[in-house]
């Protein structure tokens, strides 16, 4: 049921497949083509790849529920969610929840621009060989103002046309067609030569490099970042659920196809760099300079398959068409957290709050179109830390402040009381500890970022 106070420009969801692609969506972008990737590199490999799936499911599985769980319940945007369940003093939750959207999406975007821009080029024939060169005059300064601009403006207007004609109908449209790039890039992948040296270093971990305190802390804010959990976007997305269907399998769905998407893209990727000896570039188990390592997938691919001729040049592009649709999906999510609130919390129109909260973000994102540095830090504080900030909060809400509700949510559609019995352990005694001790893990990181952007 809607809720008697929500406003006529919330809107709902036309049918549950719309919400699942949706909400698959939101979780499937960026994070699992572009920043997977990077730090499954970084990380070691399989070893990030394991603790990966293990924070998935033990810990992003249950509180992607608990989203699902706060948003349906309230009917409303995060920021009034939160102070419905929990009174007043949890206000800060709520905006800790916008300023992620909006954070987050102020620098996603300029990310999600030079997917554009190489989409287009890919299309156009008119990558240079020098790919290095070629990103670092178009992935900074004002070209990539312009393509983070124009990203923008194509999800404002998405947003604009509401949850059934915009966010729903994007969603039913770009999900099939990225699956169907994705799948093909893998096959295709699966024919390299050295590709299996690729899959080893993927799929064979390193015990020793399990208990690696900046691997557990890169796989744990990969899994929050992944899933869209501690910003708000499931709340969002749930709040406009009308139907009583099983939350947790909606979760379990999201959370596993998001994890396959982003497994099947390391298919992609790891058989690629062994294949054309990019292992040196990416800087595979080691620490790489910041500008390299947010540009690896734009400087170290694209010249590789232009040695195929016109063969590598159709799946440059495919690859590029694929992370762009990719983005945008997430890109939306992002927006309506935002839009939501302004829509709840001060009753303005979708258009106005899509408008405003847009240009505002176009506005933010300046610093990261500008300087790589600022584009890491951001990454790191926002995208990784204040996440699992917000999910450490998001446990705590409902797992003591408001567990007969959300039990009360969760039995209508979920199977039985054994599981919810499961679920409610998990989010009170295992969820709050382990984000706070991840948490302190992440502040060297955090810190060295900062240094980075400051050069000290």
């Amino acid at each position: 049921m809607q809720s008697p106070t929500a406003s006529p420009h919330r809107g709902s969801w036309g049918t549950r497949l719309g919400f699942i692609l949706a909400a698959v969506g939101s979780a499937v972008g960026l994070g699992n083509m572009w920043r997977f990737s990077y730090v499954a590199a970084e990380g070691g490999g399989a070893a990030f790849v394991l603790l990966y799936l293990v924070f998935v499911a033990l810990i992003g599985i249950p509180v992607m529920t608990s989203e699902l769980i706060v948003g349906r319940m309230t009917q409303v945007s995060p920021l009034k969610a939160v102070t419905k369940l929990g009174g007043s003093g949890w206000a800060p939750l709520g905006w800790l929840f916008v300023f992620c959207g909006f954070g987050i999406l102020s620098y996603y975007s300029v990310i999600a621009g030079w997917t554009m821009r190489f989409a287009i080029d890919g299309i156009r024939g008119a990558i240079p060989q020098d790919t290095a060169g070629y990103f670092n005059a178009v992935g900074t300064r004002m070209p990539a103002v312009v393509t983070h601009v124009v990203f923008m403006a194509i999800t404002i207007f998405i947003v604009i046309r509401g949850v059934k004609r915009g966010l729903e109908s994007a969603a039913l449209i770009l999900m099939p067609l990225l699956f169907l790039l994705l799948v093909g890039l893998a096959i295709w992948s699966a024919t390299l030569a050295d590709g299996g040296a690729g899959y080893a270093y993927y799929l064979k971990p390193r015990i020793n490099e399990l208990l690696d305190k900046q691997i557990i802390t890169d796989a744990a804010g990969q899994a929050f970042f992944s899933l869209s959990l501690g910003m708000g976007a499931m709340m969002t997305y749930a709040s406009y659920l009308q139907d009583k269907q099983s939350l947790g399998r909606e979760a379990v769905t999201i959370a596993l196809t998001d994890f396959g998407i982003a497994f099947v893209a390391g298919l992609v990727v790891f058989p690629m760099i062994f294949h054309f000896g990019l292992g040196e570039a990416i800087g595979l188990g080691g620490t790489l300079n910041t500008d390299n390592t947010v540009g690896t997938l734009f400087i170290t691919i694209p010249p590789a398959l232009q040695s195929l001729g016109r063969v590598g040049n159709v799946i440059i592009t495919a690859f590029f068409v694929m992370l762009f649709f990719a983005a945008l999906t997430s890109a939306i999510s992002l927006l309506e957290v935002v839009v939501a609130a302004a829509i709840d919390g001060w009753g303005w129109t979708r258009f106005k709050a899509a408008l405003l909260s847009g240009s505002l973000i176009i506005v933010a994102g300046l610093p990261s179109a500008y300087n790589l540095n600022f584009l890491a830090m951001a990454d790191k504080l926002v995208g990784t830390f204040m996440l699992m900030l917000g999910g450490l909060f998001t446990a705590i809400l409902v797992g003591y402040y408001a567990l007969p509700q959300a039990e009360a949510e969760l039995a209508m559609g979920m199977g039985t009381a054994s599981l919810r019995k499961a679920w409610a352990n998990i989010i009170r005694f295992l969820v709050p500890p382990v984000l706070f001790v991840v948490l302190i893990f992440a502040v060297p990181s955090v810190i060295a970022a900062v240094r980075a952007l400051l050069g000290v």
